[in-house]
């Protein structure tokens, strides 16, 4: 694909990367990852989501699971935004996710309504037949909220849901994003509220592994991997099924390793049966003292009812906690009708901070 005139000073390019994933970034893919992360920042002002061009390149590469391609938006020759189209295999390649992001001094310029249409068309091509999208909506309070069709939860009708609306996207989800903080008072909360959940889950224990897992959890972290992708709630989105096994756990665990990221997987297991039936993650990139994400926390369906959520994630946090004391707050992103994790959270003393848009366009 060649560079795009989008307007009279804005260029659309496909971003090359370096021939070998290995390979040490380029200076284009280090203006593209600080690019990426001022875009973030101006639109969310914080820092959780910065990566460092070492972390982000083996990201930006093909695998099984996902095509992915990349653009760049120049304005007289600097980078000033960025460009993402990600389409899944699971489904025979039918479902992309995308997002357009640029630093603040070129909002309102035309330039995102410009970029949209060329990453439609490069969607189309490879067959997606829906676009995706999850956008952080900063609270407005002189907008009127946009309610979503869940009935759960609502965002600010800002300037991200205007652009949106305006071309073809429909709101089919709210998520919160909570944070916790690390106190003397925090930590004995966790210690309390596990030893709760422990006397709730006999015949459970807890297992953690940081990754790469070890060859006796794969099979049971394949399983409930492929469960995440179905069991969660997901509105009108139409997530496919994924595929889960021991190549892609692989794949997976290499790809983190990659970043430079370590994550710690804390599970629960049936002691008659040795069966995983649930399980949390929680990880962190090179910078020790960053913030911590938690990621996945699922409990299959069969095993529900024990307060094995609580269970994984408060002896997560706490080992967590041992492990890297310099990072002093944990981001977690949760669907608004997910009442019981959200509970669970709120127990633990997660606290809203923003609320996100899932909105997804049907290609036609």
């Amino acid at each position: 694909m060649n560079s795009i005139r989008l307007t009279d000073n804005a260029t659309l390019h496909p971003l090359v990367l370096p021939a070998q994933a290995d390979a040490a970034p380029s200076a284009l893919v280090r203006e593209y990852a600080n690019i990426r992360n001022t875009s973030i920042s101006d639109l969310t002002g914080r820092d959780e989501e910065d990566m460092t061009a070492e972390s982000l390149l083996p990201l930006l590469y093909d695998s099984p699971e996902f095509t992915r391609r990349q653009w760049y938006v120049s304005v007289d020759d600097q980078l000033v935004g960025v460009g993402t189209l990600n389409i899944l295999a699971d489904d025979g390649g039918r479902t992309g996710f995308t997002i357009i992001s640029l630093i603040r001094a070129h909002w309102g310029a035309g330039i995102g309504s410009a970029a949209l249409p060329h990453i439609e068309a490069a969607a189309r091509e490879a067959g997606v037949q829906r676009l995706l999208v999850w956008v952080e909506h900063p609270a407005t309070p002189s907008e009127t909220p946009l309610p979503s069709p869940t009935g759960f939860g609502e965002i600010p009708n800002g300037h991200g849901a205007r652009f949106l609306l305006r071309h073809g996207f429909t709101l089919e989800q709210v998520e919160r994003v909570s944070t916790f903080t690390w106190t003397d008072a925090s930590q004995q909360r966790a210690r309390d509220l596990l030893a709760d959940a422990e006397s709730h889950a006999s015949g459970y224990r807890v297992v953690q592994w940081t990754l790469p897992t070890p060859a006796e959890y794969i099979a049971g972290y394949a399983w409930m991997k492929e469960h995440m992708s179905t069991d969660v709630p997901d509105a009108d989105l139409d997530m496919p099924a994924e595929k889960w096994d021991a190549e892609r756990i692989a794949r997976h665990d290499e790809r983190h390793l990659q970043a430079g990221n370590t994550v710690l997987v804390t599970a629960a297991q049936h002691i008659d049966s040795g069966e995983l039936c649930a399980y949390n993650e929680l990880s962190i990139g090179p910078d020790s003292s960053s913030a911590t994400h938690q990621e996945d926390t699922l409990v299959l369906a069969s095993h529900r009812g024990h307060r094995l959520g609580m269970l994984v994630k408060t002896a997560g946090l706490l080992t967590w906690r041992e492990q890297h004391p310099a990072s002093d707050r944990v981001i977690t992103y949760n669907a608004e009708e997910n009442r019981p994790m959200l509970s669970i959270n709120e127990a633990i003393g997660f606290a809203a901070i923003a609320y996100e848009g899932a909105w997804k366009k049907v290609l036609t």
